[in-house]
């Protein structure tokens, strides 16, 4: 291959498109101190919903309130969950330079995310004529756990609505540019296995007493 040749094929669309393995960016690795910080938050908000019922001794929850029904939290972790699919798919694509698969993949988390807001909203719509933020400690914990990661949706619909009006633009996704597509994979990873957690605790642990 000839000088001119190399060059070309150096600068070919495909070359520019896909990511080269040039190790851990800064990004990459606030990315992870930020989810492993938001993390121990989670752990925490949890592990004190857990104390609390237990040092209460009681039936749970308290004050006669019914235990949570999982018709519609079921149907939220149907949506949620499998939201880290199509990430995950147009995350590989861009490395493969097939931006449409970024955008694809991008807008079906999109609408996932966003349906799991509205199911929230309509649970809320339906607690809220049964107890408060202010009732007792069961609806203190709820409301702060649930919400606190329904913020955490928000903030990753936010990260993927950016990035796909981004892919939506002329210009490339290159080997720095879509690190960002990973960073915000890794953050979409982690309020699906952080609702796992909260499925759990919120809506099945008091089944199981």
């Amino acid at each position: 291959m000839n000088a001119r040749g190399g060059i070309a094929a150096a600068t070919s669309t495909e070359a520019l498109t896909t990511e080269q393995p040039v190790g851990r960016s800064a990004g990459w690795w606030g990315m992870v101190m930020f989810v492993a910080t938001e993390a121990t938050l989670f752990a925490c908000l949890i592990g004190s919903y857990f104390y609390l019922r237990f040092q209460h001794g009681g039936p749970w929850p308290p004050d006669g309130l019914t235990a949570p029904t999982l018709a519609r939290p079921l149907l939220m972790t149907a949506v949620l969950l499998p939201s880290s699919l199509p990430v995950v798919w147009a995350e590989r694509g861009i490395r493969r330079g097939q931006r449409w698969r970024l955008r694809t993949g991008l807008a079906v988390t999109l609408v996932l995310g966003v349906t799991f807001l509205i199911l929230v909203a309509t649970e809320y719509a339906e607690k809220l004529r049964e107890f408060t933020i202010t009732t007792n400690a069961y609806g203190s914990l709820f409301y702060v756990i649930t919400g606190f990661h329904g913020f955490h949706v928000l903030v990753g619909l936010t990260m993927i609505s950016w990035l796909l009006v981004a892919s939506l633009r002329r210009g490339t996704f290159g080997a720095h540019r879509h690190d960002r597509v990973r960073n915000a994979a890794i953050y979409w990873h982690f309020v699906d296995v952080v609702w796992a957690a909260i499925l759990f605790t919120i809506y099945l642990s008091p089944r199981l007493s």
